[in-house]
């Protein structure tokens, strides 16, 4: 069994009270999720488990942009989540490496039109622990896809947060079923 971490938009305009789009940030703060998830990359690489950051993000020019998208169709606008500028940093209390490898989507899907499942396989990768922003969106997204594409799926689900913590708790409850839910306090113990 081979395992990696997978680690969803901790970027600036999401968690961030001063980002664009800061609609986790509260609960972030609140929940000390980036905290928990640094105690999450503390022990993948303390396994050497590979510890892969994502984040969402669009060129300068937008091009990618589905200007149809509910959810990405003012990014533009607003200039929110271009990539190169602050706001798709990753919040400077997360602990990434220069050397760690960073995935960019631009879509909710980390595995839609990314290398994602290219760098697991090649890896030879069967357990996917995931944690960051939001659960109801991005980290049901992934689990769901990663699911259904055989892999063995895990939640960090105190390194996980949504706008609200009963959309957080809707999205664990329901994810359960196909993940198995963990605490990034406890993970040293598997």
């Amino acid at each position: 069994m081979n395992k990696a971490l997978v680690i969803i938009d901790f970027i600036n305009d999401i968690v961030d009270k001063n980002g664009k789009i800061p609609s986790c940030a509260e609960q972030v703060s609140t929940h000390h999720v980036i905290n928990n998830a640094n105690i999450a990359i503390q022990w993948a690489k303390e396994n050497s488990l590979p510890c892969i950051f994502v984040k969402v993000g669009f060129q300068p020019n937008y091009l990618e942009l589905p200007h149809h998208s509910p959810m990405f169709g003012k990014a533009q606008q607003y200039r929110a989540l271009e990539l190169g500028k602050w706001g798709t940093e990753f919040h400077p209390d997360l602990h990434v490496a220069a050397d760690d490898t960073v995935v960019i989507k631009s879509r909710v899907n980390p595995f839609y039109n990314t290398e994602l499942d290219s760098i697991l396989r090649v890896n030879a990768i069967t357990d996917v622990y995931f944690c960051g922003v939001s659960t109801c969106w991005a980290i049901q997204s992934a689990v769901r896809d990663a699911h259904d594409r055989d892999y063995s799926v895990h939640i960090v689900s105190d390194a996980c947060t949504s706008a609200t913590e009963q959309d957080h708790q809707r999205s664990l409850a329901m994810l359960s079923r196909i993940a198995t839910l963990h605490q990034a306090k406890n993970l040293s113990q598997i």
